[in-house]
């Protein structure tokens, strides 16, 4: 097993994979004490057509050990990185090595579109595709531990030796189906450095108010911002500064002395006169003469020209749990529980669902349903969509 712990190694490693088609990427790492995720492990393997001994896993722990060709490599657009549920994996190389992967390809998303469902994990596909039983044991040890076991370096490169035998049968099957514009459309988000960026000032939406004042929401985007600026500092998780409840607490009632904030129950006993204390009573005054953070809700949902009726609501589900199993497509990748009650309420403006794949999928069959073109009827036991006849 080839372990990368030099930069000469990592050097000579890279070197061997200058022409590689496609890389099968995954990471160790921890978070469980820290802000920022602590990359502990770097798994790449190159197609076996490529030739032996293309695989390796990476140490980023080793003393001296300098990423940036790593980082380098990842922006190579004649290489394909592969990754399975990479959202994490994509997080670290953003926020460490200020990059994100392209051209990428998540099997997690493209299972959705070759008839996994929804969210297959990558043992499921290596069971099913590469017909091999992944070791779970190994998965929740501590990966920053030196020197790692065998068996743990074991599970680590099996989740990437495989993962390139699930990446060429998906390849495959997407070519042959015409699809493979499905899953870069998908894949496509994945690349907005949005999701990654660590913003205070965005930390509110986190708590996913539902609605409230405007004093609430302005107060509370005032405490998740300043526990963001005080869990960053520290890099320790957000919750060991205060949990999500005792902020909407906080925020629903705001102490104006440390004395009423220390008999607040979600709060510590102590924190009150602690320098976090201090702070959380300054982010309070300043959220109390602050406007809500843009983009909050208004306490009030949005009227709709009309209410969907739940049986329109039950139709459409049918349908597109109909339709999904046709086109062995997972239906959340079409429609979520939100775009079926605005397409039963007839807003249809921006709607996924009625554009590209989807509408060929879903969405003028949706519309001809809501508009007396279609019914869903039995046949033989079985529900089936039927096109009725014009009068």
């Amino acid at each position: 097993m080839r372990i990368v712990e030099t930069n000469e190694d990592l050097a000579a490693f890279l070197g061997e994979l200058a022409q590689t088609p496609y890389l099968a990427i995954d990471t160790e790492f921890l978070r469980d004490q820290t802000y920022y995720p602590k990359l502990c492990l770097i798994q790449v393997a190159a197609p076996q057509s490529a030739g032996p001994n293309l695989e390796a896993i990476i140490d980023p722990l080793a003393p001296g050990l300098d990423l940036t060709p790593f980082y380098d490599l990842l922006k190579r657009p004649d290489i394909v990185k592969v990754l399975h549920a990479g959202r994490q994996d994509i997080e670290i190389f953003y926020l460490q090595g200020g990059v994100l992967p392209y051209p990428l390809f998540d099997t997690q998303i493209a299972a959705m579109v070759c008839g996994f469902g929804d969210a297959a994990s990558y043992e499921t596909l290596a069971r099913k595709i590469a017909h091999v039983e992944i070791d779970k044991s190994a998965r929740f040890t501590d990966w920053s531990h030196r020197p790692l076991s065998k068996r743990q370096l074991e599970y680590a490169l099996a989740d990437v030796t495989h993962l390139r035998v699930v990446y060429e049968w998906m390849k495959a099957r997407l070519e042959k189906t015409g699809r493979a514009n499905w899953v870069a459309e998908e894949t496509a988000a994945l690349r907005d450095p949005a999701l990654y960026r660590l913003d205070p000032a965005e930390a509110w939406r986190r708590l996913k108010p539902r609605g409230g004042n405007k004093r609430f929401l302005a107060v509370l985007a005032a405490l998740a911002a300043w526990r963001e600026r005080e869990a960053q500092a520290r890099d320790i998780p957000r919750g060991r500064i205060l949990k999500d409840e005792a902020l909407t607490e906080i925020a629903a009632h705001p102490p104006e002395t440390p004395e009423a904030l220390e008999r607040i129950r979600a709060v510590p006993k102590g924190f009150a006169n602690s320098r976090l204390g201090k702070g959380l009573m300054e982010a309070i005054a300043a959220g109390a003469d602050a406007p809500p953070p843009e983009g909050a809700p208004n306490g009030h949902a949005p009227r709709r020209r009309r209410e969907p009726s739940p049986a329109v609501v039950d139709l459409l589900k049918t349908l597109l749990r109909l339709k999904a199993e046709a086109a062995g497509v997972a239906p959340r990748l079409i429609a979520n529980a939100e775009d079926i009650e605005k397409l039963a309420a007839g807003e249809d403006e921006g709607l996924a669902a009625l554009s590209g794949w989807r509408a060929e999928v879903f969405g003028k069959d949706a519309k001809a349903l809501r508009k007396g073109e279609l019914a869903i009827a039995l046949e033989n036991g079985e529900a089936v969509v039927v096109e009725l006849e014009a009068e």
